[in-house]
């Protein structure tokens, strides 16, 4: 006789990776046309190519001294909607962005950045961060970027009163992007950090039209929360694991986090929430990333998740209604995986 063991629905992650950068991606175009002197968006990869920086003299006509003489290895904040207020600060403490390199265009041939030319357009400055920024990064984190992490890859120019008075440098740097293109603070230096995506247990990330947004206090409608922190270097010490691998593993370390998360192993079942986690890729593994999350939500039909109110370690509403146990039929009746799930185990 087999012994039946508790089974959980599981899904692997690149829907909701994709889902992460996509909107990444339409929300940085949003905040760019919004502010013209912020660019933010995600690295597209690793494997650009090309790219310069040069000292340059500012005027200070919009950011003031400190984007004027802002070089690799400096970290810098602000409050500002147009980041008028951006100061240096010691990278130990909470800032924005860390610079990798600075960019002169006055010293790149051809006529778009002389004297008189018009302020480049947000098309234009993205083209600039993937071409110069995205391969200074990665030179100054000597390879190790983590193109799926939590840090992505943006620029700041020095807007339209700085490029009218003759203002013509870039600051490429490092950012904390959120899902939706927010920037969040950092602590300490990108290179001496895990890069991994991974949000500390308890953190509910929000929802938007069924889609992941920005981490919101649990109370709130959200997509799904974190249940667990999982390193996979305590499994895989050496080389990258297979994704089956990492399945295997996380199934069993995963349900055993969040059984104890929640408190009660019938929890997860009861609430009819269902348990998925991230995978690590190449890129990942090389940058250094070794952590995933073990998160549960609950998949609407067609795709899209319910929204979810109150910490799923208490009592909860799913689209603003309590969860109904399913009944049980001889333990076996589960929610219904969501795609790309592992098939269950004798199915």
């Amino acid at each position: 006789m087999v012994e039946e063991k508790k089974q959980h629905p599981i899904r692997r992650p690149p829907s909701a990776r994709l889902t992460r950068r996509s909107l990444a991606f339409v929300a940085a175009g949003a905040v760019l046309a919004a502010v013209a002197t912020f660019v933010v968006a995600g690295f597209q990869g690793a494997d650009d190519n090309g790219g310069g920086a040069g000292s340059v003299v500012t005027t200070g006509a919009v950011a003031g001294e400190a984007f004027g003489t802002a070089t690799g290895g400096d970290c810098l904040t602000w409050t500002a909607l147009d980041a008028s207020d951006l100061a240096k600060v010691d990278c130990e403490q909470s800032h924005l962005f860390e610079v990798v390199a600075d960019i002169d265009l006055s010293v790149f041939p051809g006529a778009e950045w002389g004297p008189g030319t018009r302020f480049p357009s947000v098309s234009r400055f993205t083209q600039l961060r993937d071409e110069q920024c995205a391969p200074a990064a990665m030179d100054y984190l000597g390879g190790r970027f983590d193109p799926h992490g939590k840090f992505s890859v943006g620029l700041i120019n020095p807007g339209e009163a700085g490029w009218a008075a003759g203002e013509r440098t870039l600051r490429c740097g490092l950012q904390f992007s959120s899902t939706t293109g927010n920037l969040l603070p950092i602590e300490g230096r990108v290179a001496d950090q895990d890069q991994s995506r991974a949000w500390d247990p308890g953190v509910c990330i929000g929802i938007n039209n069924g889609v992941p947004a920005d981490p919101v206090d649990c109370a709130k409608p959200h997509a799904f929360e974190v249940a667990a922190v999982v390193d996979l270097s305590e499994r895989f010490p050496d080389a990258l694991p297979s994704i089956e691998d990492q399945d295997a593993f996380l199934e069993e370390t995963c349900t055993a986090r969040v059984d104890e998360f929640l408190g009660d192993p019938e929890a997860l079942r009861n609430k009819t929430l269902t348990l998925f986690w991230d995978n690590l890729n190449f890129d990942s593994w090389l940058a250094g990333s070794r952590k995933v999350n073990c998160s549960i939500g609950t998949q609407v039909e067609g795709g899209g998740f319910a929204a979810i109110t109150g910490s799923a370690k208490g009592d909860i509403l799913i689209d603003g209604q309590p969860p109904v146990p399913p009944p049980d039929d001889n333990g076996r009746l589960l929610p219904t995986p969501l795609p790309g799930a592992a098939p269950l185990p004798g199915g």
